[in-house]
């Protein structure tokens, strides 16, 4: 299982859906819990009257009214064909005694070109060895990694021949809280091509997922999301993906609240972009800087006697890198890009994410207690 617990205390949990399995080790169970929610269209009717009813002209014209299950049931059946399982074989390992066992690590993911572009997440498929696609009709078959994005958690995978359906991408830009919305995939690896139902609870959510990285601009939904599924999609009532999931928040993780109903999915828009670049270029092409660096809390201030309460104090600069050439030293304290601050809420990476590579930024930083500004011209990764 490959669970991503975050920071302990109060923080929330991150669980990256996506599941683990170690073959010969043993086998996964759980118990499962299921639903169905359904929606009931009733017909009203006036009550009899003793008087005779006035005869009633027929409407000229017929309107077909599509109930929200027929909609539901329609969007699934359009989209379905296009959702894969996602087999990640990691490098072999070996056991307590001495066998060698070949993990695999399970995922979901869709079909979005005719020409076997297949998009899943990042952690489905980082550090594989081989990489497989499972069909809705279970036909399996091998599958090439063509690019992947560790900010963005999005991979986007290949497979020859005929596929058998793609999905469309639909306009993350136009959903509304409380849209009915689906989401297809794999829980626990066994159970693909399972669907739930729920709605865009919130949009333009923040997620701290760990390692400096902070997902901007979620989709936050309340339709069931568990280990497997990872990388499937998140369907619209036209049947268009909205977006993919990628991660649920479950609690504190430790021993107090439990949190229910909190899934994440990536913005279809966002899906598009990063896609399309992957595609074409292998990676996503993100500014860069050239410092390694550490984030600055009050309790880290406090400790080691910093002025400042928040920034990301600069442990080295890279030679020849765009902080050098820009005058950054080991021991200064970077607080700002541009206008934006380098706190609690936007770490050093996640306020680079804002710039494009090749762009002129104003660095304020603090140095020996002093504050001062230097401009950079921000490298290509």
């Amino acid at each position: 299982m490959n669970e991503v617990h975050q920071k302990t205390g109060c923080r929330p949990v991150v669980v990256v859906v996506a599941m683990i399995v170690a073959v010969l080790l043993g086998t996964v169970g759980g118990a499962i819990a299921g639903g169905l929610a359904g929606y009931t269209a009733a017909s009203y009717r006036s009550p009899a009257s003793l008087a005779t009813p006035e005869p009633v002209a027929t409407p000229s014209a017929t309107y077909l009214t599509l109930t929200q299950d027929s909609a539901m049931i329609s969007a699934v059946e359009k989209v379905k064909p296009a959702v894969v399982t996602v087999i990640n074989t990691l490098p072999p390992q070996r056991g307590f005694f001495g066998q060698i066992l070949e993990p695999q690590a399970s995922g979901s993911g869709v079909i979005v070109s005719s020409e076997g572009y297949v998009v899943t997440n990042n952690h489905v498929v980082e550090n594989s060895q081989s990489l497989e696609v499972i069909y809705a009709d279970d036909t399996k078959v091998s599958a090439t990694l063509v690019g992947a994005d560790a900010y963005s958690d999005l991979a986007v995978l290949r497979v020859q021949g005929p596929v058998p359906a793609a999905a469309e991408l639909g306009d993350s830009a136009s959903l509304q809280t409380g849209e009915p919305v689906i989401a297809i995939g794999s829980p626990l690896g066994s159970f693909k091509g399972t669907v739930t139902v729920g709605v865009v609870s919130a949009l333009d959510r923040r997620l701290d997922v760990g390692g400096g990285l902070v997902m901007e601009g979620l989709i936050q939904t309340d339709a069931a999301i568990n280990q497997g599924n990872s990388g499937g999609p998140l369907v619209n009532a036209l049947g268009q993906v909205i977006g993919i999931n990628t991660a649920i928040v479950r609690g504190s993780g430790t021993g107090g609240a439990v949190a229910e109903g909190l899934g994440f999915a990536i913005p279809s828009n966002t899906v598009r972009e990063v896609s399309a670049q992957l595609i074409e270029f292998g990676k996503v092409r993100r500014p860069y800087l050239g410092v390694e660096w550490v984030a600055i809390t009050p309790r880290i201030a406090s400790a080691y006697n910093l002025p400042v309460e928040y920034g990301a104090y600069v442990q080295a600069v890279q030679p020849g890198g765009p902080a050098e050439a820009a005058g950054v030293r080991p021991g200064d304290i970077i607080t700002k890009i541009g206008d934006l601050a380098v706190d609690e809420e936007n770490s050093l990476l996640t306020t680079l994410m804002r710039f494009e590579p090749g762009a002129r930024a104003e660095i304020t930083l603090v140095r020996e207690g002093r504050e001062m500004k230097v401009e950079v011209i921000l490298g290509s990764l």
